[in-house]
């Protein structure tokens, strides 16, 4: 782990594992989530793509990925959360149908910033900018982040 990673939240930061928003939730992924997460991002690959945050870069695979894949994906962000090092949770609505994801982490281009991006798959493209803004305001109310050091493309 490295000291930016352990320096993340401090010690005594209770991590919220809830989010209530209008029209949906957040609630910290794991791999319950495998069947839904996977449908979800699978089927919504360009939207995803074309999601603030996520413009360039390699995720989602344009290939997809198995399910046994997908699930030790969601286990390292699961282990990621219990150890304080990053916080993925996943975007719900209704009973639990997943319909996006929000991952907070470090930086890795700059040290003491924090990285944050999410996304909701296409049918759901609604809720973006609603889940962006009660993000934003989360962050400003509950955690332990200076505004200026969060990263967190606008929408």
């Amino acid at each position: 782990m490295t000291e930016d990673q352990r320096d993340f939240v401090p010690d005594d930061f209770e991590v919220p594992t809830a989010l209530a928003g209008d029209g949906f939730r957040l609630e910290p992924l794991e791999g319950r989530h495998n069947e839904a997460d996977l449908a979800a991002w699978s089927g919504s690959i360009a939207h995803v793509r074309a999601t603030p945050g996520f413009v360039g870069r390699s995720w989602p695979p344009l290939e997809g990925m198995s399910a046994e894949a997908n699930l030790a994906d969601l286990e390292g962000h699961a282990r990621d959360f219990a150890e304080r090092r990053g916080f993925t949770y996943s975007v719900v609505e209704g009973e639990g149908e997943v319909i996006g994801c929000l991952y907070v982490y470090p930086s890795k281009e700059d040290a003491g910033r924090v990285h944050v991006s999410s996304w909701v798959r296409q049918d759901r493209a609604h809720l973006d900018t609603e889940v962006h803004a009660a993000v934003t305001r989360w962050f400003a109310e509950v955690w332990p982040f200076d505004a200026g050091r969060i990263d967190y493309a606008p929408r």
